[in-house]
């Protein structure tokens, strides 16, 4: 297969990702929504999932065919741009509020997974051994094993069960612009929407790895800024038009919670699946991500993001990715 075939069904998968993505969203809300479950638990759960899954479809799928490079790499990529450009962007169009509730709530948790994320596949290289990981090469720096992947999934289900309790118990009177559709609708979109966000995820992982092949690039570069970008899109295409509306209050809410699922849902799925072994390159990738989002974390302190920090989070993205490029 050419190189150039391989780019355009690259394209075709990201297409089918982002698309699939929103008509899963669209369906699953109308059907709740004719449920009379309220908009702020729609959004909550059904539209945060449905942003993470162009994430979670490239990187179960990748773990599933053993290439491990791309499955974590993509999270961590997905993390940094949503941290340092969607947020960038953002703050460049108009500077950023920061609710007071993502500070004393879904921040720091996001700072503690991460630190968590770094320090599991780590174990190896803390311990000089292979602490409750499985045997691999001794080129692989540290392993995500099937116990931390379960343990992921388990905060995720409590971290939505808390945030289904809080929204109830501080309910707000929203009319959200959620469309009601036929029952039969609903359910066109939601099984064309899956089945275009798994039928991507196939093709984004399959060609991706042959580009990276031919341009003699690793799977863990390619997942870091092609793949990552390309499945990160949504969050950025929504928070750009948001930002330039002036609705902007809910940007990094966005980004954290994506981030959140990201961590727990993504590579707690993929690592239950099949555990994630981790090179020496990713666990820098993963030291960088916890640095950048615990900078990100101190700046919001201000209860806003300027454009200064801001323009500071796009060149320090840059910055990472040339890094990664050349190393």
């Amino acid at each position: 297969m050419s190189t150039v075939l391989n780019i355009f069904l690259l394209i075709v998968g990201f297409v089918a990702l982002i698309k699939g993505a929103d008509m899963f969203v669209d369906g699953s809300a109308a059907l709740a929504k004719n449920f009379k479950v309220p908009g702020v638990i729609i959004g909550l759960t059904i539209v945060a999932m449905g942003t993470s899954a162009p994430e979670l479809a490239v990187s179960v799928s990748a773990a599933a065919k053993g290439s491990n490079a791309i499955a974590i790499s993509n999270v961590v990529g997905s993390n940094l741009f949503n941290m340092l450009v969607v947020l960038g962007v953002c703050a460049l169009i108009s500077t950023v509020p920061v609710d007071k509730a993502i500070i004393k709530r879904d921040f720091p948790f996001n700072v503690i997974l991460t630190v968590l994320l770094f320090l599991f596949p780590s174990i190896k290289l803390i311990t000089g051994g292979e602490l409750f990981s499985t045997p691999m090469s001794t080129e692989d720096a540290g392993i995500l094993a099937r116990w931390a992947g379960i343990l992921f999934l388990v905060l995720f289900v409590a971290y939505i069960g808390y945030l289904i309790y809080d929204a109830r118990k501080n309910r707000v009177e929203d009319e959200d612009e959620i469309k009601t559709m036929p029952y039969w609708k609903c359910a066109v979109f939601i099984v064309v929407g899956i089945a275009c966000i798994v039928a991507g995820g196939q093709l984004v992982v399959e060609n991706a790895k042959a580009i990276a092949r031919t341009f003699g690039m690793s799977e863990t570069l390619i997942g870091l800024t092609i793949i990552a970008v390309g499945t990160s899109l949504p969050e950025l295409v929504t928070s750009v038009v948001a930002a330039k509306k002036g609705e902007n209050g809910l940007a990094v809410g966005n980004v954290v919670g994506s981030n959140i699922f990201n961590i727990l849902l993504i590579l707690g799925a993929s690592a239950t699946i099949h555990p994630i072994v981790v090179s020496m390159e990713t666990i820098f990738d993963l030291g960088l991500l916890v640095i950048f989002t615990i900078i990100t974390y101190v700046l919001s302190f201000n209860k806003k993001i300027s454009r200064a920090e801001g323009a500071f989070m796009l060149i320090a993205y840059i910055a990472e990715v040339v890094f990664a490029a050349m190393r």
